[in-house]
């Protein structure tokens, strides 16, 4: 079950398509009207503000899928920080109310093509629901192609609707929009704030790619930029959009429209022959309905294919097809969404899930706390939030404060569905797992006992996310400066002031300002066997990683600041990517060293040759000297530098010219 994985297919273009296809349907096509009635002309403010509260949830979501990208997103990086209960009710609220938005979105698609297909609205929905649940076997390539199309299609149109009615505007006058208004905010701040929490869930979508993390190529480049992007987009779409239909109809008419987007393109698009202009505003619409309800099947599915590999639902859904796509999770999630299509008033509760979602981002941005304070050494996000931890702290309040403005109504259906995942959890869930989350970490000094597993499955991670640096280990033992000594007392400044130099030649990097880096941080130590201290850090400025070997023999000895009698100092630096190619490089060298035969070879080993032989991982590797590695690994031009040191030190090193 655990082995089940899924393909990476999804690239940048893939993510972006993904979060913008999720976040324009009713947002845009339904709501402009409502808010405007509500605020006056400041909805388009409204828009952008909302645009900017989303920024928190939105980069905490990044550093979680950077640093775990598995399916399931949400339900994944609940259950690994706050435990599995917290994670049930991510994974099958998130599950629930994406279903609803996906199945209310497709309602509208309906209701649109319902202009010029005779046929019920509802029986429509549903014939499209299967429609997109079959494309989404057949393989998320084949899922996000369609979204591409669908995307593209709909930013096209809106662009254009854009450009032609600021045109037709004039952008100064649209800011204020204030020749057919009493007053720029109806009913004063109130108002103001109960409309950016009615339009904030408009951006929901964008942080649903996390639930296909585990697809995307690269996702520490990936995730962080494509949801960017999607929000620039969606941000510039929402505001200018609604600065265009605010200037374009009377008050009257928007507020009681229900198609403003429409009405607003009859505006100043009617110079277009045969309403082609409308059309496209139609197809634009389409497509954004299909985007949000194509999105959703997909990431939806993604939840229960994560938590049956964790057992907290039947395990048959954790299976992949023929297709390589968890086929009874993506039939599990059109089942219930031709149900809820068929039996609820698909609006009404849509509105009532928007609660949930946000709780779900309070939530996020607490689960990026617990994992920063449980210092958990495997936990290498390949994006970090910026501004920990005011930034994740500020997402947990804006979730709250807006989850206040929903109302009675929502917050009551958000805790019926947080209760019945709980009861879930409770009855089917509790006795099948035995996982704590990150959670337990950060109260160990409570003496509780900490998830020793999810350490072992973040360093699986990070194994996984630096599979393509894995032959930079022999490399690093190839090139490494060894710097050995029979006889002296030699002191810690001695070795810092070697590290400077050597990072100088490879950095270019001024001493003074490397000797601060190091006074600030020399690295993580950790002490391997009785005899070997090993530093690992990375290092921003390098390109490649470098290894420094001190080794003590004989009569030789190192002064350590803390006392400790030691025959090996080594220090590892490298790259800042891929993130976490310190700690697997560093797990490498300690699983050598730590054998019972390494310390008595490491101190009577002669040849430094042999030194560096016995660090490496298997014994298929032979011994070569500098002028055979360089010819065997094509360094054009390379050349054996010496270093000045004392007598008692010798060092060879490869260096490219």
């Amino acid at each position: 079950m655990a082995d089940a994985k899924l393909k990476k297919n999804l690239k940048l273009f893939d993510v972006f398509a993904i979060s913008t296809g999720a976040m324009f349907s009713s947002g845009f096509f339904l709501l402009p009207g409502i808010a405007a009635a509500q605020t006056g002309p400041s909805a388009y403010l409204a828009y952008l503000v909302a645009g900017f509260l989303i920024i928190p949830a939105m980069f905490c979501m990044a550093e979680l899928s950077t640093a775990m990208p598995k399916a399931g997103g949400t339900y994944y990086f609940l259950d690994r920080s706050l435990g599995p209960m917290v994670g049930t009710i991510g994974g099958l609220g998130s599950w629930i109310a994406v279903i609803f938005k996906s199945a209310f979105a497709l309602v509208g698609m309906g209701a649109y093509l319902s202009l010029y297909i005779d046929v019920p609205i509802t029986a429509l929905a549903v014939v499209l629901t299967l429609v997109f649940g079959l494309v989404n076997v057949f393989g998320a390539k084949e899922t996000t192609m369609l979204q591409r199309i669908l995307v593209g299609t709909l930013v096209s149109i809106l662009a254009l609707f854009i450009v032609l009615g600021l045109m037709h505007v004039g952008f100064p006058d649209a800011l204020s929009a204030r020749q057919n208004y009493d007053t720029f905010f109806r009913d004063d701040f109130v108002g103001f704030a109960a409309v950016v929490g009615l339009v904030f869930v408009s951006y929901a979508g964008l942080t649903k790619v996390a639930s296909v993390a585990e697809e995307v190529e690269n996702p520490d480049r990936n995730i962080p930029l494509g949801m960017i992007l999607s929000l620039i987009t969606a941000t510039t779409v929402y505001t200018l959009g609604m600065m265009v239909m605010i200037n374009v109809l009377n008050p009257d008419d928007l507020y009681g429209s229900l198609t403003p987007v429409a009405d607003a393109g009859e505006q100043f698009l009617s110079w277009i022959p045969y309403d082609i202009g409308i059309l496209l505003i139609v197809v634009a619409a389409i497509s954004a309905f299909a985007s949000t309800g194509n999105a959703g099947i997909m990431s939806a599915s993604r939840y229960p294919f994560a938590m049956a590999k964790d057992r907290l639902v039947p395990e048959q859904f954790g299976k992949l097809g023929k297709f390589e796509t968890p086929v009874k999770s993506i039939a599990a999630t059109v089942g219930v969404m031709v149900l809820v299509l068929v039996l609820f008033d698909v609006e009404s509760v849509a509105k009532l899930a928007s609660a949930f979602q946000l709780l779900l981002f309070g939530m996020v941005c607490m689960a990026v706390i617990v994992m920063r304070e449980s210092r958990i050494e495997s936990y290498k996000p390949g994006f970090n939030t910026p501004l920990y931890p005011w930034l994740p702290v500020l997402g947990i309040l804006i979730s709250f404060w807006l989850i206040v403005q929903m109302g009675v109504l929502a917050i009551g259906f958000t805790g019926m569905v947080v209760m019945a995942c709980v009861l879930w959890y409770f009855f089917y869930g509790v006795d099948r797992v035995r996982r704590g989350g990150a959670w337990l970490h950060v109260h160990e000094r409570l003496e509780l006992k900490p998830d020793e597993s999810l350490e072992d499955e973040l360093m699986e991670i990070v194994e996984e996310r630096t599979d393509a640096e894995n032959i930079s280990y022999e490399m690093l033992i190839a090139r490494s400066l060894v710097f050995d000594s029979s006889e002296g007392v030699h002191h810690f400044e001695e070795v810092k002031a070697v590290i400077t130099e050597a990072l100088h030649e490879r950095t270019r990097l001024p001493d003074a300002e490397l000797e601060q880096a190091f006074a600030d941080n020399l690295g993580r130590k950790h002490v391997l066997g009785s005899k070997v201290a090993l530093w690992y850090r990375d290092f921003p400025e390098l390109d490649e990683s470098i290894l420094l070997i001190f080794r003590y023999r004989e009569s030789a000895s190192i002064e350590l600041p803390d006392n400790q009698e030691i025959k090996a100092l080594i220090f590892l630096f490298t790259p800042a990517e891929p993130a976490g190619l310190d700690l697997r490089l560093a797990g490498q060298l300690a699983s050598i060293m730590e054998g019972e035969a390494f310390a008595s070879e490491w101190v009577s080993t002669e040849e430094h040759s042999a030194l560096r032989d016995l660090l490496m991982r298997d014994g298929h590797f032979i011994h070569a000297n500098v002028e055979d590695l360089a010819t065997e690994h094509k360094l054009v031009g390379s050349s054996i530098s010496e270093i000045e040191l004392p007598e008692s030190c010798q060092i060879a090193l490869i260096v490219r010219d």
